[in-house]
């Protein structure tokens, strides 16, 4: 890395308003130059959507820290965002994307499901280091103190040592004190999903509608993983890869009779 400040992108998925980005921000304003282009909305669970079908803006707007930094609301998605911040907005290739700090975890299965997640591995598309934040409390009054000398950290450690490509970073926080943390540990994703069900009701019209709801499981009893980090007071760091090819399946494939 060289002396110039590093240019630092930051993006989140609840709102450019969020408690949790704010808290990110100033985290990145001590890094590096900072450019903020967020949704003006929350936009959690949207994935790695995209707008193809409607108009996208994105204003500049001053909010009240905002002293030597640009910050851009957008009418998008998280991986919008990404795209308008690389396409129309930056002077330049940003040196990392930083997402979050989510309000709630995105650890194990949620990570397909996370705009937080999706915006990070948007920036590793276009080949900048990336890495999504996330607090496991869902509160908007929660606390992100604990969670920023770990920020910090990896991110220092990012700029200084860079990703290999394709891979971005997923890291979650347990929802303790600092002084509870025990510290980071690298991880695999744990092997866990929403057992999901559909609550059915009928509005006064008559019509049906649906809220989904469901409890999470965990299918994984091991200890190299991101849940069980958690669960035990460590910060998880997983690196993801966004190449979803199964290349161990590749060679039982070819073997099939695909021509008959």
């Amino acid at each position: 890395m060289s002396k110039e400040k590093p240019l630092i992108l930051v993006t989140n998925d609840d709102g450019i308003t969020a408690p949790g980005i704010r808290a990110l921000l100033q985290v990145m304003k001590e890094i590096g130059d900072v450019v903020v282009v967020a949704p003006d909305s929350p936009q959690s669970g949207m994935g790695h959507a995209i707008t193809i079908s409607d108009t996208l803006f994105c204003d500049s707007v001053t909010l009240k820290e905002n002293y030597n930094h640009k910050e851009y609301s957008c009418s998008g998605t998280p991986a919008d965002c990404v795209k308008i911040a690389t396409q129309e907005i930056l002077h330049r290739k940003p040196d990392l994307c930083v997402s979050g700090i989510n309000h709630g975890s995105n650890s194990s299965i949620n990570v397909i499901y996370s705009g937080t997640m999706s915006a990070a591995v948007e920036a590793g598309v276009e080949g900048i280091p990336a890495i999504g934040f996330s607090l496991l409390d869902y509160s908007l009054n929660a606390d992100f103190e604990p969670c920023k000398q770990y920020v910090k950290a990896i991110t220092k450690n990012v700029l200084k040592n860079g990703l290999p490509k394709g891979v971005v970073l997923n890291v979650n926080f347990p929802k303790l004190p600092t002084e509870e943390i025990k510290g980071i540990k690298v991880c695999r994703q744990a092997d866990a999903q929403w057992k999901e069900e559909f609550d059915k009701r009928t509005n006064p019209q008559g019509r049906d509608y649906y809220w989904l709801t469901g409890t999470f499981e965990n299918n994984d009893s091991g200890k190299d993983t991101d849940e069980w980090a958690l669960e035990n007071g460590y910060v998880s760091l997983v690196p993801v890869q966004f190449d979803l090819t199964a290349h161990h399946f590749i060679k039982e494939l070819n073997d099939w009779k695909l021509d008959e």
